[in-house]
């Protein structure tokens, strides 16, 4: 039997199933005030749900959302978006099978994706908008692995340097902006990074400003002196949108080209530092607190580093998705010991919430089955994530002489899932920007471990450490020869 039912746009909003929530404000009487570049769902459960939440409270009205993009993919998110008057519907999924629906509104428009981005410099150039968001991924901040700094030398950047009219990259688009808006006479926005960086604000403003130094020092320096970039912490665990998704919501009633499903858990944290104002996403739940770097390692290292334990070993066994992964006995043992071990004792103690209790917390959360959160998601870009999640807990625990035979372990298998094949011998597809690099690297890397650490875009000077290498050429041959649960109980003794 055909589903009932109604098609998601603001015509449609009055007519919707009472069990779906929706916007009970005056959508014609907001105002952009808030440029965000990369509009995926994460962006959509979480930025965009905190300043619904205020509009919902008769607040926050000149604080809409304009979505925008540098991308060709944020082109077919822009098309679906702006189909449906820029509303979304959020499905929030509990563990014990309950599950909340509701549309938000707070986004207005949905800029072109233009070549040389010249509607995002000159929208986010005007007076009205006070904050630019980012979540762009980890990989798009162009970050050298040696020196955690801006890298000048990738192409990217260099086209930026020498074509400040027409950049390709989201910080290009910035500084053309802010160049507009000082020879206008106006002030900075504020640069608000939402992705998985540890301190996200320092490494948002580096490659502002750095960009802007290739071109125009005056420029930097003026940004440096009025612009701000808080850092910030962002949590909340939102699978991709595929067929099922968009079946979810049609049997809630609602036709959603884009629906965002996501667990029932929200957190937000961050410096209340911002140059043009801001909403007070305090009153519908976020945090302002001064140690903002604290909580963002806790969740970096032990949520976003344990989900690329879970998911390189899932892909090579070819488990489907975390939940499934985390509820697998080695693997969850595995999982727990390494976090004990050797991820935990670098993390600093947060107000209440002691780190086994955090660990507790992430373990439960990772087991929702009703979040059918794929390996595959999670393990996509993991030369950006390995990076950003599992290497800094390696170099802690080197400085520190503390064990990390347990994280070399998961480098390997993050090597052998790269090769391609899983043991099973089904094909893994194409999972990084950088694929077919990182499967030659891992192929090689089979008969001569060391060729994966010579990646010096990655590992840096990693690869000379004599302790990390051994266990890392250990484990690999290990995963070889012996096969994956084995090495794992082997770990585990």
């Amino acid at each position: 039997m055909k589903l009932s039912t109604i098609a998601l746009n603001d015509a449609g909003l009055g007519m919707m199933p009472r069990a779906v929530s929706v916007p009970n404000y005056d959508r014609s009487k907001m105002r952009a005030g808030i440029v965000h570049i990369g509009v995926g769902n994460f962006h959509r459960a979480h930025l965009a749900w905190y300043v619904h939440r205020l509009m919902q409270q008769g607040q926050a009205m000149d604080w809409a959302i304009i979505g925008a993009g540098v991308c060709d993919a944020d082109r077919v998110m822009r098309a679906k978006l702006l189909g449906q008057d820029c509303l979304t519907t959020l499905i929030e999924l509990d563990p014990k099978g309950g599950r909340r629906a509701e549309i938000i509104g707070a986004m207005l428009d949905f800029l072109p994706v233009e070549r040389g981005n010249k509607t995002l410099i000159t929208t986010i150039a005007e007076a009205r908008i006070k904050i630019v968001s980012l979540t762009i991924t980890e990989s798009g901040y162009y970050l050298d692995a040696n020196s955690g700094g801006l890298d000048i030398t990738h192409p990217h950047i260099i086209h930026d340097a020498e074509n400040p009219t027409s950049p390709r990259t989201a910080f290009g688009a910035m500084v053309a902006a802010l160049r507009l808006r000082r020879a206008q006479g106006l002030g900075a926005f504020t640069g608000l990074c939402c992705d998985n960086l540890e301190r996200n604000g320092d490494v948002l403003r580096q490659a502002v400003v750095g960009l802007a130094r290739l071109s125009d020092g005056e420029l930097a320096d003026w940004i440096e002196a009025h612009g701000a970039f808080p850092n910030s912490m962002v949590d909340c665990i939102v699978p991709a949108t595929g067929v099922d998704e968009i079946n979810l919501a049609r049997k809630l009633g609602v036709e959603d080209r884009a629906p965002v499903i996501h667990e029932n858990f929200r957190q937000w944290v961050m410096e209340d530092h911002f140059c043009a104002g801001r909403p007070d996403w305090d009153f519908v739940g976020a945090e302002f607190a001064g140690n903002v770097h604290d909580y963002e390692t806790q969740k970096i290292r032990m949520l976003n580093g344990g989900h690329q334990i879970l998911a390189n070993l899932a892909e090579i066994l070819n488990i489907r998705t975390i939940a499934e992964a985390i509820t697998h006995p080695p693997i969850y043992q595995f999982f727990h010991k390494v976090q004990q071990q050797e991820i935990m004792p670098h993390i600093k103690p947060l107000p209440n919430m002691p780190v086994d209790d955090y660990l507790s917390l992430l373990e439960s959360r990772f087991a929702n089955k009703a979040i059918i959160d794929t390996a595959r998601r999670v393990a996509y870009d993991g030369a950006a994530r390995h990076i950003g999640f599992l290497l800094p807990s390696i170099r802690d625990g080197l400085a520190a002489g503390h064990s990390i035979e347990g994280l070399a372990l998961v480098e390997a298998a993050w090597a052998r899932m790269c090769q391609g094949t899983r043991e099973d011998a089904s094909i893994i597809e194409p999972n990084d920007p950088a694929w077919k690099t990182l499967t030659a690297r891992a192929k090689a890397a089979r008969h001569n471990p060391q060729t994966w650490l010579e990646m010096q875009q990655i590992y840096g000077d990693l690869a000379q450490n004599k302790i990390f290498a051994h266990a890392f050429a250990t484990w690999l041959n290990s995963i070889y020869h012996e096969g994956t649960e084995n090495t794992l109980r082997r770990y585990l003794g």
